[in-house]
């Protein structure tokens, strides 16, 4: 299901973009760049990220990001990302949305969905639900899903300098091949929505892909 955020009126229409993938992949990266890019067209955005983006959900990025890796069991987890995620809907992305605005998100639902729920166990059913009393069922209106071998992004997201943000990259490979694989899964059950990108390529290359998409999906919106 796709999010379509009419207002009152038929021409001010929101547009939340989202970026996915597992650690390393670039989606922070072409994230920005989108956000820049948008801003050298004279089109005004708000670039956030999850779990974050709200000083709540800020506090329980700490909290989920830093540490040992079994220091929550998955259903806890799963509980302190919807929390963030509630926070951060409500009080900074929703509001936006609904007043026309563009909001481009590092990380969304999916990747709960695929973390916590594919990879880790939490039932599905507890998810949506919890979700669907969030945001009353409402998706992106684009996913952009950056695709990179596990151990390549492993790799990549540990080099980084000063990056304390370890605890899920410490967790074992084949946890991070399930990620790769069970997103490339949503991304074929979501056609629709979902844009699937060679992570390794140049990240101009895999920017200027971008670009062209978004002018295709704000056209069909009637956007640009």
């Amino acid at each position: 299901m796709e999010y379509d955020c009419t207002t009152n009126s038929s021409r001010n229409r929101g547009l939340f973009i989202t970026f996915e993938g597992g650690e390393g992949c670039g989606k922070t990266l072409q994230s920005k760049q989108l956000f820049d890019w948008l801003k050298t067209i004279e089109l005004s955005a708000v670039l956030t990220r999850e779990p974050g983006g709200t000083q709540l959900s800020e506090s329980i990025r700490k909290l989920v990001l830093i540490g040992e890796i079994d220091k929550w069991d998955p259903v806890t987890e799963a509980l302190l990302y919807l929390a963030a995620r509630s926070d951060h809907w409500n009080k900074k992305i929703k509001p936006i949305i609904t007043s026309g605005g563009i909001v481009i998100c590092d990380r969304f639902q999916d990747s709960t969905t695929i973390y916590q729920g594919k990879c880790k166990g939490v039932g599905s059913s507890m998810l949506t639900s919890v979700f669907s009393e969030i945001t009353g069922d409402m998706f992106p209106n684009r996913t952009y899903l950056l695709d990179v071998p596990a151990k390549i992004g492993i790799q990549r997201s540990v080099s980084r300098d000063g990056n304390k943000e370890t605890r899920f990259e410490n967790m074992d490979l084949s946890f991070h091949e399930k990620v790769r694989s069970s997103f490339l899964e949503l991304a074929q059950q979501n056609t629709d929505r979902f844009i699937v990108l060679d992570g390794t390529l140049n990240p101009n290359e895999i920017h200027k892909q971008i670009q062209n998409d978004f002018k295709k999906l704000t056209e069909q919106m009637m956007i640009l």
